[in-house]
């Protein structure tokens, strides 16, 4: 939520707790990240200090059920989180999406007891650290095609393939591995001391510098039978179901990269001194205002009635999908006239606008690109599939 402002009256929609969990994520990006990140962004650097702190908060495993050792709180607290954390950097709220979205979440739903057991409650705090390997270099919108294979053997599977562009990856300690077997497409958990499993990190990003990314290399590559998820037998459907909420999360997080950049925009500009008097009392800096604040007031009522449909379980993956690629648009449309309002103060990372702008460029992309979700809102309304 924009700092200070309630102009659609949300506030008296939220439970204390869900307030409690909003607001102090924000005080903590504000006191432990916001002053740092700037010097690691420009590095390309992850300060992975900061990972028992975010798990003493209970954002790793927010969602998980306390017997695991997770908060055990709503989806839409976990919304909440997601935007304050996104409101300091998208790579900031990338970590906790991949680990409570793409990899908690499918331990949890496809796998054993022993596998929920072993891994949930190390990474609820931060201990374990997972990434997710679906997408590969020659597929990405259509992860159907992924090339990795996972051969059965006396004792396991043998894995062979590469993933790219994995979150995390750099500095996981498990990744949840999607390849194709002979009855179709599974899930494995790979450790990290696993032979034949290594995570090169990408560099030279200009977009999410502040989040370690990687790729996943499988190079005959063994893992137990107890390693296999045995509920994904249900196929592309168990990497789709991690997919939406990780798509949730990010359709919430835009709308806190967005808020923070209006915020920027408007202080500025109300400071700001140019022939006699502030830029905001020109009418086309009020007219960018105004435009800036309806679209961010707008994306935020749709995530909040998301969120509640969510956790009433009535929220259908084509809902995400227009969250997730009117949110991101949103914001990234948002933070460009941001940059644009601070002049050349915009391009600075001591002002952060052109860092969310950089962000944003990733965030449109990943988990779906704009014209994937619009795809999947127009077969929802003509019933037709358009995507081959």
């Amino acid at each position: 939520m924009i700092k200070g402002v309630d102009f659609m009256i949300m506030e008296e929609f939220l439970a204390e707790e869900e307030k409690i969990i909003r607001d102090t994520t924000r005080k903590f990006v504000e006191k432990e990240v916001l002053p740092i990140i700037g010097d690691h962004y420009d590095k390309g650097t992850f300060p992975t200090e900061l990972i028992p702190k975010i798990a003493q908060l209970g954002l790793l495993g927010i969602t998980t059920p306390p017997e695991y050792g997770g908060a055990g709180a709503s989806y839409f607290s976990y919304g909440l989180a997601c935007q304050e954390l996104e409101w300091c950097d998208s790579g900031l709220r990338s970590l906790v999406s991949v680990q409570n979205s793409l990899c908690m979440y499918p331990i949890y739903t496809y796998g054993s007891e022993e596998q929920k057991e072993k891994y949930l409650p190390k990474m609820c705090t931060g201990e374990t650290i997972g990434c997710f390997g679906l997408t590969e270099p020659d597929a990405g919108s259509d992860p159907a095609s992924m090339r990795t294979t996972a051969k059965k053997v006396d004792g396991g599977w043998v894995l062979n393939g590469n993933k790219i562009w994995i979150t995390n990856a750099p500095i996981a300690q498990i990744a949840v591995v999607w390849a194709k077997t002979e009855e179709g497409v599974r899930g494995f958990i790979v450790e990290r001391d696993t032979p034949g499993f290594e995570t090169p990190e990408i560099k030279k990003k200009m977009s999410l510098r502040f989040s370690p990314t990687g790729e996943i290399v499988l190079e005959d590559c063994f893992v137990p039978d107890e390693n296999l998820l045995p509920g994904s037998t249900v196929g592309m459907k168990a990497p789709f179901s991690c997919l939406n909420r990780a798509r949730y999360g990010i359709a919430w997080g835009a709308v806190g990269a967005a808020a923070f950049c209006f915020e920027k925009a408007l202080n500025y500009t109300k400071d700001r001194v140019q022939f006699g008097k502030p830029l905001a009392s020109f009418q086309l800096v009020q007219r960018d205002l105004a435009d800036m604040f309806t679209e961010v007031t707008k994306c935020q009522l749709l995530v909040y009635r998301l969120g509640r449909l969510f956790d009433e379980g009535r929220a259908s993956h084509v809902m995400v999908s227009m969250a997730k690629k009117t949110c991101t648009m949103t914001a990234a449309q948002v933070a460009r006239k941001a940059r644009e309002l601070l002049g050349g103060n915009g391009v600075s990372l001591e002002y952060h606008v052109i860092r969310h702008l950089c962000n944003m460029e990733t965030t449109t992309t990943y988990e779906g690109t704009d014209k994937i979700h619009s795809l999947i809102i127009g077969r929802y309304l003509t019933g037709i599939n358009a995507f081959r």
